[in-house]
């Protein structure tokens, strides 16, 4: 089989490219971001694999590149992580969003319907659809946006969801909750942590870190791609990927702080929360471990301790780079 994941320039595309390349018999992984891969300490040398192919194509402004590039190699499965992915700072430049999230990936649907050698396309939606939530979020719950980020996702998933009824476009949708793993950039939480205490610097948290959300490792949530990527017999069905119960952001730091074997109130400082701070997303994935098998098996004690393992490894590199979100591209 050959794959093709837009979007690979992040880490989670990256954790799913080398999860296939180790875990599946794959022909090939072909690796589309907007921009070249990042420094190895974020791409973690993906491109010493003999099977993987990267190519730095812009999805919006060059898309008919990404279509020579993809008929020439004619892809079985796409999987789909391209985005601009942060809801903290989507209120500026909302546009910015939508451009890519939802416009070009509409654009490039319409095209791919024609291709007949697409056998499934998968596109990565995330948690922050259901807005703040007191129990786990079904597929069938309403989706309710809170932020330009997670509206422009909202908005392919809906074309996604009319493409395949109407136009029998082969297409199924992960709802992962948030992921984490090494490589990670240093604005998320985890790696931002990390870079503090590296650093020996205050960590903000804001609100004081009494939001929840639900975390899973990017090899789970690869795992899960890899099952549905094989799933013949499922097409045009919505799946949520997450734990059984959320963490309160607090405690994901206090959890990061015992990994790395120091105290967390040396290395913290509550400051004001964020606009369009949810309270707690949390899913019910029920659906995944019934129809596709797929059940959570790295927890809070394994994952950090890849966390810590790539915070030694890269601790030289890590230090000097940025902790804000860069909007790319």
């Amino acid at each position: 089989m050959k794959y093709c994941i837009l979007g690979c320039g992040g880490s989670f595309g990256i954790h799913t490219a080398k999860y296939l390349l180790e875990n599946s018999n794959c022909e090939k992984v072909i690796g589309v971001g907007r921009n070249q891969l990042r420094p190895s300490v974020f791409s973690l040398n993906i491109q010493d694999f003999s099977k993987f192919y990267y190519k730095a194509i812009h999805i919006y402004y060059e898309q008919d590149f990404l279509l020579e590039l993809l008929d020439k190699e004619k892809p079985d499965v796409i999987i789909n992580f391209s985005a601009q992915g942060e809801g903290a700072v989507s209120w500026k430049n909302s546009w910015r969003f939508f451009e890519t999230n939802s416009t070009a990936l509409v654009k490039l649907a319409e095209e791919l319907s024609k291709r007949e050698w697409l056998k499934q396309f998968i596109q990565i939606g995330t948690s922050e659809m259901y807005g703040a939530v007191t129990k786990p979020s079904l597929e069938t719950d309403p989706i309710v946006p809170t932020s330009p980020y997670a509206a422009s996702k909202v908005a392919f998933d809906m074309y996604l969801v009319s493409a395949y009824k109407f136009l029998n476009f082969p297409m199924n949708i992960l709802r992962p909750s948030n992921a984490y793993c090494p490589g990670q950039l240093l604005h998320r939480v985890i790696p931002r942590t990390i870079y503090s205490i590296l650093t020996k610097n205050k960590l903000p948290l804001q609100g004081g870190g009494k939001a929840k959300k639900s975390y899973i490792h990017a090899t789970d949530l690869a795992r899960a791609i890899y099952i549905l990527s094989n799933k013949n017999d499922i097409v045009g069905e919505i799946f949520n990927i997450g734990p059984q119960e959320p963490t309160s952001i607090k405690d994901v730091v206090k959890l990061t702080c015992q990994a790395m074997e120091v105290k967390f109130e040396d290395y913290v400082e509550v400051t004001e929360d964020r606009l369009g701070q949810d309270s707690c997303y949390w899913l019910n994935s029920d659906k995944a471990k019934k129809l596709l098998g797929w059940k959570q098996e790295i927890f809070w004690e394994e994952g950090l301790r890849t966390m810590k393992a790539w915070s030694e490894e890269y601790k030289n590199e890590i230090v000097k780079q940025s902790t804000e979100y860069e909007m790319r591209g």
